[in-house]
């Protein structure tokens, strides 16, 4: 609004005064304004980077590919420069000597290139570790080399953990996202994994999105493994109109490929301490995802069950409907009583329980919990037709999931370290799960505004 403005007045400016120095004058006065207001917008949205890489190495994650309890992959950048790239490990100790006994991996890189821009990404999986032991490593090249990083083994038995979910980060990352990223380690240091429910970045291939990404969290994506799923705005489009995931998201990552052809990385199970994990694709090939998601839950070993992905089954926001996605994949979400589903995209916060046939049925057949959340700045109104529990709009959230045998304990988290909603889920042999609220969920809600717009009164279901 103020750029059009400002052009506004400059076009009539030009218009009364036909003198060429002052027309001059004006335009100089015009480009220094609209300079000024670039700045001021760029300072208040956006955390300017440099997105170079060098021979340093940057942009380092954990993500486990493999057993948890076995293996750990790490992956990470630097100029193309360096062509021959390690990593390197050993048992973590009081004593700086641990790395006298490190063992040295050579990596594998690859070459990503946009325009003349170009890196190369590098990637290492240890394995043969032991379970439940802390360990210390670090990558580099020759004599550059990161920091030595920690982290610690899954155990082989099930056993208590603690991960942090995120909704869409997305937008103004380095400036606003940052401080959620920062606050749920301080809020959960034990926490074993991070789980990112798609919507990572804004523009899937850019590569300045990703940096800021990388830095929002800095050393905590290298020793805190990653579990992503893919949002729509890690797709963009091609030359020939269709979609596609980011050039980005595979050499950033190192993710399992236990799923169905063509959908590797994206479609994923992950198996830890006595939870299954599950990352679906809600982007593309759903039908494809089906049978491969009854099998994974059938063949299921563990006592609790994750999924996540980035459309939600039930919108929390106004004017959003995935029936697509609903008619196809709950139907095996309730036929295996899925835990927790863990969704995105929707720019509010929403969760509900024993959803039946429709978002107003309660059945306590169905104990599914859902949630929507979101992580950024970017917020959405909520719809005003209601499945959900808890909701909130305009409100940066992070959730912490406690698990300890049969008991599970969830909290929303704001940005600035409220409680906003909690509950524990409770395993009942034979039955659904057992649902106890711990906040008073008639309470004030968090709104942009008091009501919603009647005019815009959402009628749909879903």
């Amino acid at each position: 609004m103020t750029k059009w403005l400002i052009s506004l007045i400059w076009y009539r400016s030009m218009s009364k005064y036909p003198n060429l120095l002052i027309k001059f004058n004006l335009l100089t006065k015009f480009v220094l304004i609209l300079i000024a207001s670039n700045l001021e917008a760029d300072e208040y949205y956006r955390a300017m980077v440099d997105a170079k890489p060098s021979k340093i190495p940057s942009r380092v994650a954990l993500n486990w590919s493999d057993d948890p309890t076995t293996s750990i992959s790490v992956t990470w950048r630097t100029s193309t420069e360096v062509e021959n790239a390690y990593a390197e490990i050993a048992i973590a100790d009081a004593s700086a000597n641990f790395t006298t006994w490190r063992t040295q991996v050579i990596a594998k890189t690859e070459k990503w290139g946009q325009n003349k821009y170009s890196a190369h990404f590098h990637s290492v999986t240890f394995s043969d570790l032991k379970p439940d032991t802390l360990y210390a490593y670090r990558v580099g090249s020759e004599k550059i080399w990161s920091a030595w990083y920690q982290f610690r083994t899954a155990e082989a038995n099930s056993n208590s953990f603690s991960f942090i979910y995120f909704g869409d980060a997305q937008n103004n990352l380095l400036s606003l996202w940052s401080r959620v990223i920062r606050a749920s380690i301080l809020e959960a240091p034990k926490a074993t994994f991070l789980l990112h429910a798609g919507d990572l970045v804004n523009s899937a291939n850019n590569d300045s999105d990703w940096e800021e990404w990388f830095q929002a969290g800095s050393w905590i994506h290298a020793q805190f493994p990653i579990i992503a799923t893919p949002g729509n705005h890690e797709y963009a489009k091609n030359s020939i109109g269709t979609r596609s995931l980011s050039t980005l998201w595979r050499p950033h990552f190192t993710l399992p490929k236990n799923g169905p052809a063509g959908l590797e990385e994206t479609v994923y199970f992950i198996d830890y301490q006595g939870a299954r994990i599950i990352s679906l694709n809600s982007n593309q090939d759903l039908a494809k995802q089906v049978n491969w998601l009854d099998n994974v839950l059938a063949n299921n070993p563990n006592n609790w069950s994750f999924l996540t992905f980035h459309h939600p089954v039930y919108s929390a926001s106004k004017n959003r409907n995935n029936k697509d996605l609903r008619e196809l994949w709950k139907p095996i979400i309730d036929k295996h009583q899925v835990d927790l589903v863990l969704t995105g995209h929707d720019h509010s916060y929403g969760r509900g329980h024993n959803i039946g046939n429709g978002v107003n049925v309660r059945d306590e057949k169905h104990g599914t919990v859902y949630v929507v959340s979101v992580s950024g700045p970017k917020q959405y109104q909520l719809r005003e037709d209601r499945w959900m529990t808890r909701a909130a709009e305009n409100t940066q959230l992070y959730q912490v999931i406690n698990v300890n045998g049969d008991v599970l304990n969830y909290r929303a988290m704001t940005a600035t370290g409220e409680i906003y909603d909690e509950f524990d889920l409770i395993k009942q042999k034979g039955l659904p799960n057992k649902l106890v609220e711990k906040v008073t969920i008639d309470g004030m809600e968090r709104r942009s505004t008091t009501t919603l717009d009647k005019k815009e009164k959402d009628t749909k279901v879903y």
